[in-house]
């Protein structure tokens, strides 16, 4: 009897430890618990216009995910952690965000981290540009208030475009920090995944958080159409990076441009290095930051620059088409308004597009309401005369009364919603319900206008993205007036920080030693 009682008792030992080997085991492999929200958009302060919530075209939930290719279902980054997206939104570049917008999205964000929470990480994906009406630094706040929301120890991983702002307020809250390295910014999903990566190997391997931030302020202020990748200087200086990052105990370095078109003391350069080993870390950002300084003088613009007059008499003699040629003081996607119509009356003035029989050019884009409405109602091949333009920034050039022929009607689209052609003279202008950036092919020839085939082509755009710059004959940038205007002098900012390069031009070399950040857990 007391055989099987010990028998029994033995087997029952066995069989609640093995529950709980299994239970343990269970619990070892248990993913990490990692949320998804950001909001990004690039904010001109020099334009008149503002941004609302509907800009953003905000995403919910697993809707997210549509947003980057890497989280596809059988993707290995999606199988690596418990994903909870939140809220993204992302909305082409723009004037100041109203505070309305911004507190709607905030509040929402913060709701839903509050209700879905514990997590054990937080992928932060931003543009890093945001100017909100009565903040200073957007950015810094947003994430402020969501690490108050989420807890020092989750750790949080922020992605940026490298023409962002990183103050010392988003670089404590960030424990991990990365941005573009290209510009055009081709790697743009690439440097995403990588911010993924290296929150996800930091939770994987228990390392957590980085004991090293190296943060430095470069007083630069350069557009980017001076700093591209594709050129000189900046090509060689971005090539330093992944040997900086490569390092043993550095886990990502990066160089950002900042933003030029905002007036606010956080609008400047600066150099990040994060790791765990202190010398390297700080000996990488100082690298760095010394070799941006050092060829600072080496910037130019990334193509031929000249008036808008200069730039259309060289088109007009090139024998190379399509003559690109870029709007680039009111470009869209820098923050302009996108509806000064100073370079439109420009070119509907000339005498060489008074006939049909003019140089074919085509104008993209200006916003019309009101034309789109009246073109929507006499259809194409129907006559068209109404107001465009200048609803928003009237500035430089009043609204233009357009009187044409309507060549193309297109409804849908994401953020023009329609989109109509109407032909000119010679030059077929563009007109859209709300304004758009035209980047690719496809653009044009939805509109059945083909752009390899027309003599010029004007864009409202400053260095031309891959598709443009691979279809160009010639390009030149012309300087026009707008909100990102590329005569920073004539913009006038007032709450930089001083001496700022080039503004500046003879100022002493600065301190470029490294600050090393404090962690969230320390931070107000």
């Amino acid at each position: 009897m007391k055989k099987s009682l010990a028998f029994l008792t033995i087997s029952f030992l066995l069989i609640f430890s093995c529950k709980q080997i299994k239970k343990e085991a269970q619990d070892t492999q248990k993913l990490p618990r990692v949320a998804i929200a950001g909001l990004g958009i690039e904010s001109s302060t020099f334009s008149p216009a503002q941004s609302h919530e509907e800009a953003f075209h905000a995403r919910i939930g697993d809707s997210i995910f549509g947003r980057y290719p890497f989280f596809a279902a059988d993707s290995d980054i999606r199988k690596r952690a418990d994903w909870v997206p939140i809220l993204l939104g992302k909305a082409i570049p723009g004037g100041i965000v109203t505070k309305e917008a911004y507190e709607s999205m905030v509040g929402k964000t913060l709701k839903m981290l509050e209700e879905n929470g514990p997590y054990d990480g937080l992928f932060f994906d931003i543009h890093g540009a945001m100017s909100v009406v009565g903040l200073q630094d957007a950015e810094g706040d947003l994430i402020k208030r969501i690490r108050a929301v989420v807890g020092p120890n989750v750790l949080i991983s922020t992605s940026m475009d490298l023409h962002g702002n990183v103050t010392e307020t988003l670089a404590g809250h960030s424990d991990l920090i990365t941005c573009y390295r290209m510009a055009p910014h081709e790697d743009a999903l690439e440097s995403k995944a990588r911010a993924i990566t290296n929150l996800l190997d930091r939770l994987e391997n228990g390392m957590g958080k980085p004991k090293y931030k190296a943060w430095i302020p470069v007083p630069i202020l350069l557009p980017g159409e001076k700093t591209s990748t594709r050129i000189e200087p900046g090509k060689s200086l971005y090539a330093k990076i992944p040997a900086i990052e490569k390092q043993e105990g550095v886990i990502d370095a990066a160089i950002w441009i900042g933003y030029a078109w905002a007036d606010e003391p956080r609008n400047h350069a600066v150099v990040m290095v994060t790791g765990d080993d202190k010398e390297q870390v700080t000996h990488g950002a100082e690298k760095l930051a010394k070799a941006f300084w050092d060829v600072r003088n080496e910037f130019k613009f990334v193509a031929p620059v000249a008036t808008l007059e200069e730039s259309l008499e060289k088109a007009l003699n090139s024998a190379k088409k399509p003559f690109m040629i870029s709007d680039m003081g009111d470009n869209p996607t820098a923050g302009g308004a996108g509806d000064v119509t100073w370079t439109l009356k420009q070119l509907l003035d000339r005498p060489e597009f008074k006939t049909e029989n003019g140089p074919s050019l085509i104008y993209a884009s200006i916003p019309g309401p009101e034309l789109v409405n009246e073109a929507i109602k006499v259809g194409v091949g129907g006559k068209v005369s109404a107001m465009a333009g200048a609803a928003i920034d009237n500035r430089f050039a009043p609204p233009l009364k357009l009187t044409g022929t309507v060549t193309a009607i297109k409804e849908g689209d994401r953020d023009a919603e329609v989109e109509v052609v109407v032909q000119i003279g010679s030059i077929r202008v563009i007109v859209t319900k709300k304004r758009k950036p035209y980047h690719y092919k496809a653009d044009f020839t939805d509109l059945n206008l083909d752009p390899e085939k027309t003599d010029i082509v004007v864009v409202k755009i400053g260095y031309l993205v891959p598709e443009l710059y691979e279809m160009r004959g010639d390009w030149i940038m012309a300087l026009t007036p707008g909100g990102v205007d590329q005569d920073l002098e004539r913009l006038g900012h007032k709450h930089i920080k001083r001496p700022m390069f080039p503004l500046d031009k003879d100022m002493a070399t600065p301190d470029l030693s490294a600050r090393l950040i404090e962690a969230s857990d320390q931070l107000n």
